[in-house]
């Protein structure tokens, strides 16, 4: 969230003034991310980041979110991805000619109210007490889809942060068992490394189709890969 909000500070006061006294690092992502065509597409497109146009390309090829479905945002802050699934799936009601769904959000930190969706701020998506609040608030108990985009806060050791990334990923896969309908959809990302496997194979058991992707606003010399999987098979 800060670094979109420090976005938008770069933008109301001009690059070299908040370059002054940063370091060389720091300057060079500050660069990056105001020279970003997503980035600049975000602002226009008034997304709260550049990460909805992974959503959305991921949605465009796959059709992930329909309109009627009901959607799990985990790691939902600043909340830019709950912004697609607010329009995919209709869940302001906007279309009246399309079936209304509703996407409810969750995130450890704060995150700024969003029409059609429901926030759950500063709530542990692990927490059996967050899934037993969702299963209360989800129409029939249940959701078509469940979103991550959440990631931990980088050690800078990239096998631990890797590590980290994946067991939280896995435990969607207990969330999917209490909360995902049979035949509903998984989108997790993930940081490549040594137990990419593991989370593979766990997804595999719960899931008929398991699909690697790198979205085009993913960064090519990231490691941030994407797991879609889907039809899921409820035990």
């Amino acid at each position: 969230m800060w670094k979109c909000l420090y976005l938008q500070a770069c933008r109301l006061h001009g690059s070299s003034q908040v370059l002054k006294g940063k370091s060389g690092a720091e300057q060079r992502w500050i660069v990056r991310q105001m020279n970003d065509p997503f980035v600049k597409a975000a602002h226009l497109q008034n997304f709260r980041c550049r990460s909805a146009f992974k959503l959305l390309e991921i949605d465009e090829k796959y059709r992930l979110l329909k309109p009627g479905f009901c959607v799990i945002d985990c790691g939902a802050a600043p909340g830019a991805w709950s912004q697609v699934a607010v329009q995919r799936v209709n869940s302001t009601g906007e279309r009246p000619d399309l079936t209304k769904g509703c996407v409810f959000g969750i995130d450890l930190l704060h995150i700024a109210p969003l029409e059609g969706a429901h926030f759950l701020s500063n709530q542990d998506i692990t927490s059996s007490t967050t899934h037993t609040k969702l299963q209360e608030l989800l129409p029939q108990a249940y959701a078509d889809v469940i979103l991550s985009d959440m990631a931990p806060n980088a050690t800078g050791l990239k096998e631990l942060d890797h590590e980290r990334l994946v067991c939280m990923c896995l435990s969607l896969l207990k969330l999917a068992e209490k909360l995902l309908r049979p035949g509903g959809s998984l989108l997790c990302k993930y940081w490549d490394g040594a137990l990419t496997h593991k989370l593979r194979d766990g997804l595999t058991r719960a899931f008929q189709d398991v699909k690697t992707l790198k979205p085009k606003a993913s960064r090519k010399d990231s490691a941030e890969l994407y797991f879609l999987a889907r039809t899921f098979r409820k035990i």
